[in-house]
């Protein structure tokens, strides 16, 4: 038997309390891939810089494709993955 669960408080409790991030602001397949790699490790605070670097020198995945694994390496170093 399937239950209905309102989902109504969890929503407005959302609404009230959602904090600002850069890959809530216009989220695109891409930026919310890499944003949810990047907060598997480390608190969403911490992320938004790495993140904002992140975008900014890797846009989209062509970008990133042609990038260097030195390169891609450099830039998510200090995320927590060694």
């Amino acid at each position: 038997m399937i239950h209905e669960i309102d989902i109504e408080p969890l929503r407005a409790w959302f609404l009230q309390e959602k904090r600002i991030f850069p890959w809530r602001s216009d989220p695109t397949p891409y930026m919310v891939w890499i944003s949810e790699v990047m907060l598997q490790q480390t608190q969403s605070a911490r992320v938004v810089d790495f993140f904002t670097r992140w975008m900014k020198r890797f846009p989209d995945i062509e970008t990133l494709a042609k990038a260097s694994e030195q390169e891609v390496l450099k830039y998510w170093e200090g995320l927590g993955y060694y």
